[in-house]
Protein backbone atom coordinates (compact mmCIF):
# COMPACT_ATOMS: atom_id res chain seq x y z
CA UNK A 1 0.00 0.00 0.00
CA UNK A 2 2.60 2.68 0.87
CA UNK A 3 3.97 1.60 -2.32
CA UNK A 4 0.93 2.68 -4.43
CA UNK A 5 0.76 5.92 -2.56
CA UNK A 6 4.11 6.92 -3.53
CA UNK A 7 3.67 5.93 -7.32
CA UNK A 8 0.82 8.40 -7.15
CA UNK A 9 2.60 11.28 -5.35
CA UNK A 10 5.08 10.59 -7.95
CA UNK A 11 2.55 10.91 -11.15
CA UNK A 12 1.05 14.10 -9.79
CA UNK A 13 4.20 14.95 -9.25
CA UNK A 14 5.39 14.77 -12.87
CA UNK A 15 2.02 15.68 -14.12
CA UNK A 16 1.81 18.98 -11.97
CA UNK A 17 5.26 19.98 -13.66
CA UNK A 18 3.73 19.03 -17.21
CA UNK A 19 1.13 21.23 -16.49
CA UNK A 20 3.61 23.76 -15.43
CA UNK A 21 5.82 23.83 -17.88
CA UNK A 22 3.36 23.32 -20.66
CA UNK A 23 1.70 26.49 -19.42
CA UNK A 24 4.72 28.55 -18.95
CA UNK A 25 5.76 27.85 -22.54
CA UNK A 26 1.96 28.90 -23.58
CA UNK A 27 2.67 31.99 -20.95
CA UNK A 28 6.05 32.69 -22.99
CA UNK A 29 4.49 32.54 -26.64
CA UNK A 30 1.70 34.52 -25.62
CA UNK A 31 3.90 37.45 -24.22
CA UNK A 32 5.64 37.48 -27.51
CA UNK A 33 5.29 41.35 -28.59
CA UNK A 34 7.08 40.74 -31.80
CA UNK A 35 5.89 39.85 -35.13
CA UNK A 36 3.11 42.17 -37.39
CA UNK A 37 -0.01 43.99 -35.82
CA UNK A 38 -3.38 45.12 -37.59
CA UNK A 39 -3.73 48.69 -36.08
CA UNK A 40 -7.81 49.28 -34.70
CA UNK A 41 -10.03 48.89 -38.06
CA UNK A 42 -7.36 47.38 -39.69
CA UNK A 43 -6.50 50.57 -41.45
CA UNK A 44 -2.86 49.52 -41.28
CA UNK A 45 -0.04 47.27 -40.33
CA UNK A 46 2.75 48.14 -38.09
CA UNK A 47 5.51 45.56 -37.62
CA UNK A 48 6.95 45.62 -33.41
CA UNK A 49 10.99 44.20 -33.71
CA UNK A 50 13.27 44.30 -30.83
CA UNK A 51 15.85 47.57 -31.25
CA UNK A 52 18.09 47.02 -28.15
CA UNK A 53 16.41 46.00 -25.10
CA UNK A 54 13.46 47.44 -25.96
CA UNK A 55 10.63 47.29 -28.40
CA UNK A 56 10.50 49.80 -31.77
CA UNK A 57 7.60 49.57 -34.79
CA UNK A 58 6.66 50.59 -38.42
CA UNK A 59 4.51 51.58 -40.58
CA UNK A 60 4.52 48.31 -43.50
CA UNK A 61 1.51 48.63 -44.77
CA UNK A 62 -1.92 50.82 -45.47
CA UNK A 63 -5.14 50.31 -46.02
CA UNK A 64 -5.28 53.46 -47.99
CA UNK A 65 -1.60 53.60 -49.40
CA UNK A 66 -2.41 56.73 -51.44
CA UNK A 67 -3.41 59.94 -50.82
CA UNK A 68 -6.51 59.81 -52.65
CA UNK A 69 -6.52 63.97 -53.80
CA UNK A 70 -2.67 63.26 -55.70
CA UNK A 71 -2.93 59.25 -56.10
CA UNK A 72 0.50 59.46 -54.40
CA UNK A 73 1.64 57.45 -52.17
CA UNK A 74 1.02 59.19 -48.32
CA UNK A 75 3.41 61.37 -47.12
CA UNK A 76 3.95 62.34 -42.89
CA UNK A 77 2.27 65.88 -43.71
CA UNK A 78 1.02 66.32 -40.07
CA UNK A 79 4.35 65.80 -38.95
CA UNK A 80 5.43 68.77 -35.86
CA UNK A 81 9.00 68.59 -37.91
CA UNK A 82 8.63 70.33 -41.22
CA UNK A 83 11.46 68.64 -42.93
CA UNK A 84 9.87 65.27 -42.29
CA UNK A 85 6.32 66.27 -43.63
CA UNK A 86 7.22 64.83 -47.61
CA UNK A 87 8.52 61.58 -46.15
CA UNK A 88 6.62 58.84 -47.14
CA UNK A 89 4.52 57.12 -44.55
CA UNK A 90 5.04 54.02 -44.82
CA UNK A 91 8.41 53.06 -43.04
CA UNK A 92 7.55 55.56 -40.22
CA UNK A 93 8.58 54.51 -36.71
CA UNK A 94 5.08 54.75 -34.69
CA UNK A 95 6.60 53.17 -31.59
CA UNK A 96 9.45 54.31 -30.14
CA UNK A 97 12.15 52.24 -27.62
CA UNK A 98 9.04 50.94 -25.60
CA UNK A 99 10.72 49.08 -22.14
CA UNK A 100 9.52 46.55 -20.08
CA UNK A 101 7.72 48.39 -17.36
CA UNK A 102 7.61 45.49 -15.03
CA UNK A 103 3.79 44.78 -15.12
CA UNK A 104 3.89 41.31 -17.04
CA UNK A 105 3.18 41.96 -20.83
CA UNK A 106 3.83 45.70 -20.99
CA UNK A 107 5.70 48.19 -22.38
CA UNK A 108 6.17 51.74 -21.88
CA UNK A 109 7.94 54.08 -24.16
CA UNK A 110 6.61 56.71 -27.15
CA UNK A 111 4.07 56.59 -29.59
CA UNK A 112 3.94 58.78 -32.59
CA UNK A 113 0.57 59.49 -34.41
CA UNK A 114 0.87 60.26 -37.91
CA UNK A 115 -2.83 61.45 -38.12
CA UNK A 116 -1.64 64.40 -35.84
CA UNK A 117 2.07 64.66 -36.27
CA UNK A 118 2.42 64.21 -32.81
CA UNK A 119 4.88 62.01 -30.23
CA UNK A 120 2.77 60.95 -26.69
CA UNK A 121 3.79 58.95 -23.69
CA UNK A 122 2.59 54.88 -25.10
CA UNK A 123 2.27 52.01 -23.41
CA UNK A 124 2.18 48.90 -25.29
CA UNK A 125 0.03 46.17 -23.17
CA UNK A 126 -0.58 42.24 -24.62
CA UNK A 127 -4.25 41.34 -23.75
CA UNK A 128 -3.80 37.87 -25.24
CA UNK A 129 -1.65 36.02 -27.44
CA UNK A 130 -3.09 37.98 -30.66
CA UNK A 131 -4.43 40.96 -29.27
CA UNK A 132 -3.09 43.85 -27.56
CA UNK A 133 -3.79 47.75 -26.25
CA UNK A 134 -2.11 50.52 -27.90
CA UNK A 135 -2.70 53.60 -25.74
CA UNK A 136 -1.11 57.09 -26.00
CA UNK A 137 -1.43 59.58 -23.15
CA UNK A 138 -0.92 63.39 -23.03
CA UNK A 139 -0.03 65.40 -19.81
CA UNK A 140 -0.10 61.75 -18.29
CA UNK A 141 -4.23 61.82 -18.17
CA UNK A 142 -5.66 62.20 -21.27
CA UNK A 143 -5.05 58.67 -22.85
CA UNK A 144 -6.53 57.10 -25.98
CA UNK A 145 -6.33 53.57 -26.81
CA UNK A 146 -6.35 51.04 -29.76
CA UNK A 147 -6.97 47.40 -29.92
CA UNK A 148 -4.57 45.99 -31.95
CA UNK A 149 -4.39 41.97 -33.54
CA UNK A 150 -1.66 40.25 -34.57
CA UNK A 151 -1.68 39.45 -38.24
CA UNK A 152 -1.95 35.64 -39.32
Amino acid sequence: MPHNRTAAAAFFCLATLAGASLGAATSARAADPLGTWYTEGKESQVRIVKCGNALCGALVWLKEPNDPKTGRPKTDKENADASLQKRPLLGVQIVLGMAPTGTPDQWKGKVYNAKDGNTYTGYFTLTGADKAELKGCALGFICKSQTWTRTK
